[in-house]
């Protein structure tokens, strides 16, 4: 059964990627609500790739901030919070627990190049599945990939298999920032039915 129009409104018609912040908190709770929504979001073998940092204190910010793009540093500081979205390439320890019918570890044994794969397409749809909770839930939005992947992983996933994959803002975004709406292609420019 098709969801009421005005739940697709927020989740995709009406939903903006923001760049400007209200100075509105993101409560801890919501944030624990956010993952409670999207954990249920399908991978493969159900192999849960993603790891989420949030920074939200200022001692934190003050450590991602010089790490991002210059363009992307004042919407980041504004956000109440920002999410570091990473891929733990040592997914496959947890598959015992999480996929326990087959032994689904032995797949990626000496296989780096399909843990690499599999770790960056899985914690990719899980970004999106984390954006739509976050969507359904009130919050707003403000995905982006300018910054130092390599000094972010060494600042906030040191000492781990965990590389950052994207970043993303959260909060209560300030309507009155947002710029005219891109346009989107037409069907037919980008899918095709055989």
């Amino acid at each position: 059964m098709p969801i009421d129009a005005s739940v697709l409104d927020q989740l995709f018609c009406n939903a903006r990627t923001h760049n400007g912040w209200l100075n509105k908190p993101v409560a801890n709770s919501l944030l624990g609500e956010l993952h409670d929504l999207m954990k249920w979001g399908p991978t493969s073998a159900n192999c849960w790739p993603l790891r989420v940092v949030y920074v939200k204190s200022p001692q934190a910010k003050a450590r991602l901030l010089p790490l991002m793009m210059e363009a992307n540093r004042a919407k980041t500081e504004a956000a109440p919070v920002t999410a570091i979205l990473g891929m733990d390439l040592d997914f496959p320890d947890t598959l015992p627990k999480l996929f326990p019918h087959t032994d689904a570890k032995s797949w990626f044994t000496g296989n780096d190049a399909l843990i690499d794969t599999t770790a960056f397409r899985n914690s990719s749809l899980q970004g999106a599945y984390f954006m739509l909770a976050a969507r359904a839930l009130g919050l707003d939005c403000g995905p982006m990939s300018g910054f130092d992947t390599a000094k972010v992983d060494a600042e906030f996933f040191a000492g781990t298999r965990i590389k950052s994959n994207f970043i993303c803002n959260l909060g209560y975004g300030d309507p009155a920032q947002l710029f005219p709406r891109s346009p989107r292609p037409a069907f037919n420019e980008v899918c095709k039915i055989i």
